[in-house]
């Protein structure tokens, strides 16, 4: 038998369980994301001058992270990490997985943004500046995998039937 959140103080229309481990997972995993996202907009704030990650070859943080790819409409996709992540925090916090309806399409919406996103980037290092940031992979995978655990969540989702 697999433990689930509790929703007894939810409304008795939108009570229903998910495991604990998607929640704990989708916290982590939004945690992780977060503190990747961090390092990245300190890179890009401080002009890149620490980046830990190897600057030649097919492995190139420094020609990704300051690529003319690296702003979207102006913005420093760093920035636009942090702030997906930051949302996250939001939208994964373990009470709202409790209740179903709006907070699971958000949930849904949110990873499914992300991953959009996520492929975007992907191609751009890999077919217009031809290498790759490993910085950045770590917050792909991230994002690919709490998208993944949204879906499992969602999927495992039990209703609770109160006695009327």
């Amino acid at each position: 038998m697999s433990r689930s959140v509790d929703t007894t103080h939810a409304p008795a229309s939108t009570r229903s369980r998910v495991p604990v481990w998607v929640v704990a997972a989708a916290v982590v995993l939004t945690i992780v994301g977060l503190g990747i996202s961090i390092y990245l907009s300190y890179e890009h704030a401080t002009g890149s001058t620490s980046l830990a990650c190897s600057d030649t070859g097919r492995i190139n943080c420094l020609k990704v992270t300051t690529s003319s790819y690296s702003r979207l409409a102006g913005i420093p996709v760093a920035y636009l990490g942090l702030a997906y992540f930051v949302v996250g925090l939001v939208v994964m916090f373990p009470a709202l997985w409790r209740r179903g309806g709006i907070f699971t399409l958000a949930r849904l919406g949110y990873t499914i943004a992300g991953l959009i996103m996520v492929i975007y980037l992907v191609c751009v290092e890999l077919f217009e500046l031809h290498t790759i940031c490993l910085w950045c992979t770590g917050v792909h995978i991230v994002t690919f995998l709490l998208f993944a655990v949204t879906l499992i969540g969602e999927a495992l989702r039990e209703p609770e039937y109160v006695d009327a």
